[in-house]
C-alpha cells in the first residue's frame, strides 16, 4: 500500500521516463503542445483585450466601468455603450461576458454589509473565496460551495453555479432577496413577496435583466466537516453511488477515463478536532494522467494496467476543518468544460456511455469526469427544476486540447438522457430547444423585455441563445 501522494509522485516522475515499443510504434514521453494562439492585447482601435479564464472567449470593450456603489453604477449604465455586460472571475466557458460595448466589474461593490437574523446581506461583487471567512467571523457559513470559489456572488447565482449534495440546492437556492440595477439606471428590489416575477427570473438570469448589486443569502452554522478521499474501481463506485448520495452530506466522484478507477469524495459534519489536509496533489495528479496519455496513449489496455499499478492501491486521505476551507478546490490547470444536469434515473447510465465513447474515440482525454447530485429549487431558469434532485456530469478537456468532441460525441448523450446544460459551460442549445426544457422560459423572456426593452444587456451570444435575432 502506498499513499495517493506517493503514487502521484511516482506517476509524474516515473511514467515520463518510460518508452515502450510495440508493433513498430514507439511511445514518446512528455509530448506537449504549444500554447494556443493568443489574441492581440490591444486591437486596431486601441481597445484592451478581455479574455475568459480558459482563453476561448474574448472581446475588446469600448468602455469599462468599475463603480464603487449602486449610485455610480446607475449613472454609468445610463450613458454606457451597449451591449452592457458584467464580469466577475471570467470562469464561464461560454461568451456570456464578452462585449465590444461596456464591460462592468463589480469588484469594488463587495463585502458583507449587514445581517437580518442568520441571513447575510452581501454585495454582489464579493468573491466566494472571500465570503467564507467573512461569514465565519459571525460563526456562519454558506450551506454549500462549488468546486471552484473564485467566482463572484452575482456570477455564481446568475449561472446556477452549484456544489454537490442531494439535500443541498445550488447557491441561488439560498438567495432570499436581491437588488439589481437595470440598463436604464433603475434600481429594482425583489423577493418572493415583492416583485416575485423579477425574483423568480433574476436568481438565474445570465446577467440578461440588469446588473445584480446585492443579495440576501441564507446561511447555516459554521460546522466542521470531515473530508474523505479514496480511489476504487469505477464499477464499484457506480454500484454504491446512490446509497452514498443518501448517506453523506456531500458526495461526488470523478470517473477517471482509461484507468478503470474513480476518485470518491465525501464531506460530513463532525465534532472531531481539526486535521490539516495534505498539500493539494491535484496538479501532480493531472500531470501523472497526462504523462500516462503521452506515454501509453497508443494502447488503452497498457494505459489502464499502468494506471492501476500506480493508483489502484492507494490509501484514503482524511481532513477535518470548517466547510468553507474544504468544499472548494484550487484549479490552476486550465481546461474547457461541458456539464449537463440529468434526471437521477439516467445520470449514471449516461456517464457510462460518455466514458465509453471517450475511451473509444478520444485517447487524448486525460481529465477526470466530475459527477455530482444537486437538490431542486424553483428559480425559472434553474437547470435543477422543481421536480426533484438532478445529477450533473461534467466533461473536461485540457486548454491546449481540441474540445469539439464535446458537441460531436458527448452532448448527444446528455440530450438523449434528458439533460439541461449548465449555463456557464459549453453547450449548443438555444431558442426553442431550451424553451422545451424550461416551462417558464416565455415568462422569463417577458420579464427580460420589461426590464430591458431596448435590449442593451444583450450581447450576440445572448441574442442567439434567446433566439431574438
Amino acid at each position: 500500500m502506498v499513499t495517493r501522494r506517493k503514487a502521484i509522485v511516482m506517476g509524474a516522475a516515473g511514467v515520463g521516463g518510460v518508452v515502450l515499443a510495440g508493433g513498430g510504434a514507439a511511445a514518446i514521453a512528455n509530448r506537449d503542445k504549444p500554447e494556443p494562439p493568443s489574441p492581440d492585447a490591444v486591437n486596431g482601435q486601441g481597445r484592451l483585450l478581455w479574455r475568459n479564464w480558459s482563453g476561448i472567449q474574448n472581446s475588446y470593450p469600448a468602455q469599462r466601468l468599475a463603480p464603487k456603489d449602486e449610485g455610480e453604477l446607475a449613472a454609468g449604465l445610463k450613458a454606457a455603450v451597449g451591449p452592457i455586460r458584467a464580469v466577475g472571475a471570467g470562469h464561464s466557458f461560454t461568451a456570456l461576458a464578452a462585449t465590444n460595448g461596456t464591460l462592468v466589474s463589480l469588484d469594488a461593490i463587495a463585502g458583507v454589509v449587514g445581517w437580518e437574523g442568520d441571513t447575510a446581506v452581501v454585495r454582489a461583487g464579493t468573491r466566494l473565496g472571500a465570503l467564507g471567512p467573512a461569514l465565519a467571523a459571525k460563526d456562519r457559513a454558506m450551506a454549500n460551495l462549488p468546486d471552484i470559489n473564485k467566482q463572484s456572488v452575482a456570477g455564481a447565482i446568475s449561472t446556477a453555479t452549484h456544489g454537490t449534495g442531494i439535500g443541498l440546492p445550488a447557491i441561488h437556492g439560498d438567495v432570499t432577496a436581491l437588488t439589481l440595477v437595470t440598463a436604464d439606471g433603475e434600481t429594482v428590489e425583489c423577493d418572493p413577496g415583492k416583485r416575485p416575477e423579477v425574483f423568480n427570473a433574476a436568481r438565474v438570469s445570465l446577467g440578461a435583466l440588469g446588473i445584480i448589486t446585492q443579495v440576501k443569502l441564507r446561511t447555516t452554522a459554521n460546522r466542521r466537516l470531515r473530508r474523505r478521499v479514496w480511489i476504487e474501481p469505477f464499477e464499484e463506485t457506480l454500484g454504491k453511488a446512490e446509497e452514498r448520495w443518501k448517506a453523506h452530506r456531500n458526495y461526488e466522484f470523478y470517473a477517471i477515463p482509461f484507468t478503470g478507477l474513480a476518485a470518491n469524495i465525501t464531506h460530513d459534519e463532525t465534532d472531531e478536532p481539526a486535521l490539516a489536509p495534505p498539500a493539494s496533489p491535484d496538479d501532480a495528479f493531472l500531470e501523472a494522467l497526462k504523462m500516462l496519455r503521452n506515454t501509453f496513449g497508443w494502447s488503452n489496455g497498457v494505459r489502464k494496467s499502468v494506471a492501476g499499478m500506480l493508483l489502484g492501491g492507494t490509501e484514503p486521505e482524511t481532513a477535518v476543518d470548517e466547510g468553507w476551507k474544504l468544499l472548494s478546490t484550487e484549479r490552476p490547470v486550465r481546461f474547457n468544460e461541458m456539464e449537463y444536469h440529468l434526471p437521477p434515473e439516467t445520470q449514471l447510465a449516461a456517464l457510462k456511455e460518455v466514458q465509453a465513447v471517450i475511451e473509444k474515440e478520444r485517447r487524448d482525454v486525460f481529465f477526470p469526469i466530475e459527477v455530482r447530485r444537486i437538490a431542486a429549487d424553483d428559480a425559472w431558469l434553474s437547470p435543477f427544476g422543481q421536480e426533484g434532485p438532478r445529477g450533473s456530469v461534467a466533461v473536461h478537456a485540457w486548454y491546449k486540447d481540441d474540445y469539439a468532441f464535446f458537441f460531436e460525441l458527448i452532448e448527444p448523450i446528455f440530450q438523449r438522457a434528458g439533460g439541461r446544460p449548465h449555463w456557464g459551460k459549453l453547450h449548443s442549445l438555444k431558442g426553442q430547444r431550451l424553451a422545451a426544457l424550461y416551462p417558464r422560459w416565455k415568462d422569463f423572456l417577458e420579464v427580460r423585455r420589461d426590464l430591458d426593452p431596448r435590449g442593451r444587456m444583450l450581447n450576440p451570444y445572448l441574442t442567439g441563445l434567446f433566439d431574438l435575432a
